[in-house]
């Protein structure tokens, strides 16, 4: 009886819900003119549109037959711990620093301050830094004492830079995700970073390239800075508007990395090796940001922290320990059944929503509308159901 053929499913990451957790939420749309029977298997929070009803005038009606799941909530800073998970580097660089991850976590990548060079693990459980296969060392790169590293969304631009120079660098890669095919040095996109902080320490770039945030070790500041061309750093402008202080909470900023629609910010300080918790008001913009007076302490692990980074949609929290010469990875994230959210035009005849249904649970809704979509009549059907 069920169609799923007839269930038009349009996934956008751009559609979100963030509570206090993170997690992406899918659109996926009925369309009425497809059928009147639909079936969905839920594998993330979900938010329903209808789409296509009858003329206003002519009734309409469909059963939607939903199957619960579980998901993961990443960001979750009540599930921050440390997962007994670790890699040291010290053969590779004695100083690491900046710590970055192809988009599907097959990679891992890090500077430091005592060679200079970019480094490239492939990892064989992705996201998992104790499986590393082999190294691979890029180019030694333009500045001295590297700390700063970042990717573009396709593997095809690195960017790095450190505090000799105090300039992060835009570098062509000719293969994606490839360190060692980066193309000529000469001519580069860079952007000087000593206006703003002498000691260019971590760098983060918002998933779209529009913007970078930088933290260095003599302002107590992160920085924005803002690109008219995604990832182009030719284009990159300071709004002296556009930074918060950090020294409030620590005195030596090493770096902060953001929840995926930019309303969470999480800064690690290395005077007390803890990580500070941080709201925004405005999504992507520093200057909004306020403490939420909640700290995690690092130091069980180790007390010279130096770089961080977050991983699958954070599900994992990484930093870097120039003491251990190691990059520990923690859990950031939990398990929680997925939700449903409807559309504001839904009116339920108990009132409220009933709840979305348990992981592998199959709820029935019964939806009706008689003017072209103003208002849906709905009712759970079903609780349950075989």
């Amino acid at each position: 009886m069920a169609n799923d053929k007839a269930f038009k499913i349009k996934n956008g990451l751009s559609a979100k819900r963030y509570l206090q957790n993170s997690t992406a939420v899918a659109a996926s749309d009925v369309d009425m003119s497809l059928g009147s029977y639909f079936t969905k298997t839920l594998s993330a929070n979900t938010t329903f549109t209808f789409s296509n009803p009858p003329a206003s005038g002519t009734a309409g009606s469909f059963a939607l037959e939903v199957t619960g799941a579980d998901v993961t909530n990443g960001y979750d800073w009540d599930a921050l711990s440390y997962a007994n998970i670790s890699l040291n580097v010290a053969s590779q660089e004695p100083s690491p620093r900046g710590i970055a991850f192809k988009s599907d976590g097959t990679k891992l990548f890090f500077v430091g301050s005592g060679y200079n060079y970019v480094y490239q693990y492939a990892l064989t459980t992705p996201w998992d830094v104790s499986t590393k296969t082999g190294a691979t060392s890029g180019v030694q790169l333009l500045d001295t004492n590297i700390s700063l590293l970042a990717f573009n969304d396709d593997g095809t631009k690195m960017y790095a830079g450190g505090y000799g120079a105090d300039r992060l660098n835009e570098y062509d890669l000719n293969t994606a995700w490839d360190v060692s095919s980066v193309a000529t040095q000469s001519g580069l996109n860079t952007v000087d970073l000593s206006s703003e902080d002498a000691v260019p320490m971590n760098v983060f770039f918002k998933p779209d390239g529009t913007s970078f945030y930088m933290t260095g070790n003599t302002s107590g500041y992160v920085y924005q800075y803002d690109m008219t061309t995604a990832w182009d750093l030719s284009t990159a402008s300071h709004n002296t508007s556009k930074k918060y202080q950090l020294s409030l909470q620590d005195s030596v900023e090493i770096g902060v990395v953001f929840n995926s629609d930019g309303t969470e910010m999480f800064f690690l300080g290395s005077q007390s090796d803890r990580l500070y918790r941080y709201s925004l008001s405005t999504a992507w913009d520093v200057s909004t940001a306020s403490y939420q007076s909640q700290v995690f302490s690092i130091s069980s692990q180790g007390t010279t922290p130096t770089g961080i980074a977050t991983g699958s949609d954070g599900e994992y929290l990484y930093y870097a320990d120039s003491g251990s010469d190691t990059i520990y990875q923690y859990t950031f994230s939990s398990t929680a059944a997925a939700t449903v959210a409807w559309p504001s035009s839904v009116k339920w005849s108990e009132a409220t929503a009933p709840d979305a249904p348990a992981a592998g649970e199959k709820d029935l809704y019964v939806f009706v509308t008689t003017d072209g979509g103003t208002t849906y009549y709905a009712k759970q059907a079903g609780d349950a159901v075989a």
